[in-house]
This record gives C-alpha cells, sequence and structure tokens, in this order.
C-alpha cells in the first residue's frame, strides 16, 4: 500500500510541477500580448498656453494658479511698469479633477471679462511604444462672460456671453526628452467685437517639450489664427499667440515660467483677442503652477506594517 501513496504523491507533485510551469508560460504569453503604453508625454497637461493630451489620474484633483503681466515694452511698458510687473493682464484660479484616469473635467475663473470656464478631457487613443505612434486627446470647453456690460445692450442675451472651444490634441513622444503637439480647434461664439469677423474661427496649435534634466525642461508653443481664414481687414490687429517658458517640476508641483505675447489664459480668450505681437513690446512674462491632491484613497490598516 505504501507503494501506491508514494507513487500518487510523486504523480501529484509531478502535476502541480507542470500546472505551475503552464501557468508561468500563459502569465508570460499574456503579458507579452499586452501592449505596452508611452506614459509621461508631457509633465503637465497644460504647456505654455495650450493644453497637451494629459489628464488627472483617477480621483486626484489639481488646483491652478496662472497670472499674465503687463507688457515688459512698447508704449505700456519699460521702467515706469516694471516692465510690466505692475499691471496683471489677467489671473486664473482652477481646478482639475480626474473622474477616470482617462477623463477629466475642469473648472475655473479668469480675471478678463470675470470669466469662468467649464472643460472636459478624454483620452481617445494612447501611444504605444509598439505599435500606435501617437495619441489623440479631445479637449472642450465653455467659457462665461459674467462681468457687467460696459454699454447699453452689449449682451443682447446669455448666448452672446458664451464662447465654445473645442480641440483634438494629437501629441507622440520621440525619446524620454523630446515630445511634440498638434491641436486642431476651432472656437465658436455668438458675439464677435468686429464687424465682418467670424463667429467659428479655426486654429492649429503647435509645441513641444525638450527635457534639460532630471527637473527642467524647456517648453514652446504657438497656435495659427490668422491666416486660416479670418478676415485681414478688420478695425482691430490680432496676432498669432507665442509662448516659451521654463517647467520646472519640484514634487508636487509642476511650475512654470513663461514669455508669450497672448495677455489672456485660457483658449477661449487668447485666440479669439491676442492684440500684442513680440516685434512691438507686447511680450509679457507669466507663470503657472498647479498642486495635486489625491482624494478617497483608502485608509491604511492600522495593524499593517
Amino acid at each position: 500500500m505504501k507503494y501506491i501513496y508514494t507513487l500518487l504523491f510523486i504523480g501529484l507533485a509531478t502535476f502541480l510541477s507542470n500546472a505551475q510551469d503552464a501557468d508561468s508560460i500563459l502569465n508570460s504569453i499574456s503579458k507579452n500580448n499586452t501592449p505596452e503604453k508611452v506614459i509621461a508625454t508631457f509633465k503637465s497637461p497644460k504647456l505654455v498656453l495650450l493644453n497637451t493630451n494629459e489628464t488627472q489620474k483617477k480621483n486626484d484633483l489639481a488646483f491652478w494658479i496662472a497670472h499674465r503681466f503687463g507688457d515688459i515694452g512698447g508704449e505700456f511698458g519699460g521702467f515706469h511698469t516694471l516692465f510690466g510687473l505692475d499691471n496683471a493682464q489677467d489671473i486664473y484660479f482652477g481646478f482639475d479633477y480626474g473622474f477616470t484616469d482617462k477623463f477629466t473635467i475642469g473648472f475655473g475663473r479668469s480675471r478678463k471679462d470675470e470669466t469662468y470656464n467649464f472643460s472636459g478631457k478624454y483620452k481617445l487613443l494612447e501611444q504605444l511604444k509598439k505599435g500606435l505612434p501617437f495619441s489623440l486627446t479631445l479637449f472642450a470647453q465653455t467659457a462665461w462672460v459674467t462681468r457687467e456690460p460696459f454699454f447699453v445692450n452689449e449682451f443682447g442675451s446669455q448666448a452672446q456671453r458664451m464662447s465654445h472651444y473645442v480641440s483634438t490634441i494629437f501629441t507622440t513622444k520621440i525619446n524620454s526628452g523630446l515630445s511634440f503637439l498638434l491641436s486642431p480647434s476651432v472656437l465658436l461664439r455668438d458675439k464677435v467685437k468686429d464687424v465682418g469677423d467670424k463667429k467659428a474661427l479655426p486654429a492649429l496649435g503647435m509645441g513641444g517639450r525638450c527635457k534639460i534634466n532630471k527637473r527642467l525642461a524647456l517648453i514652446v508653443d504657438y497656435t495659427l489664427i490668422e491666416g486660416l481664414g479670418r478676415p485681414q481687414n478688420l478695425a482691430t490687429k490680432y496676432y498669432n499667440p507665442l509662448g516659451a517658458g521654463l517647467e520646472i517640476e519640484t514634487g508636487g508641483h509642476v511650475f512654470s515660467l513663461n514669455f508669450q505675447n497672448a495677455p489672456y489664459i485660457i483658449e477661449n480668450n487668447f485666440i479669439a483677442d491676442t492684440q500684442k505681437s513680440w516685434t512691438n513690446g507686447g511680450v509679457r512674462w507669466g507663470f503657472a503652477v498647479s498642486r495635486n491632491f489625491s482624494l478617497f484613497q483608502k485608509k491604511r490598516s492600522i495593524n499593517q506594517n
């Protein structure tokens, strides 16, 4: 009888060994068949002016502060305004919350026209290390002007206080230190400043990030608006927004110091109304800083080591 038990034991051990080998092979096959995603194409959901493909992690809340000062040079700059530091053109406070790793909603308020903005960003496609060479993110934002009218009947309805911005954000990460962005978009508005201007204003944003070291990176973006069908005979002269700056990672913060000719912060404002140029002293210094908070995380057990 003991020989039978011995044979049963040997057979069981052999079976378990083979089963473990099979599980190991299946796990290996499963891992090999799972496409590896490219992460951290950009380090922040915002570049200088434009939005990137990055979204908040699930249950993460980001608090944003951004500032645009006055002209460095030209008629309204120079030493008497401390090169624009005396004049705040726009100030922004906002929150971005991650419902999922792919879907973020945002809310904020700008000094410009006392504007409130509501936004949504969704990662539709993600770049793969072997396969898809780019990512595609959808972004939409509605802005609502809440200031008092400057003159009687300036706003005939609430619809004339609203504008809607929609963009598709294509990004690619070339390597660990170099990323690019291309963002076709359109700004829809019911009210325009200049007679003859378009209510539907197309734009093409482009930008990039170049890593200097572990904490520092150069960032730049440019938005082509003039030359895409906007009338050239308007009473107001408009320019394409161009921004460049230095991005600094400091633990839970992402801090950027930048220069741009756009005096306003959100797309609904700077795409429609950039009236300054880099060539006539209309460049201004600005900064943006964000702080992330993780919400609804499970508390660790008291007995956990």
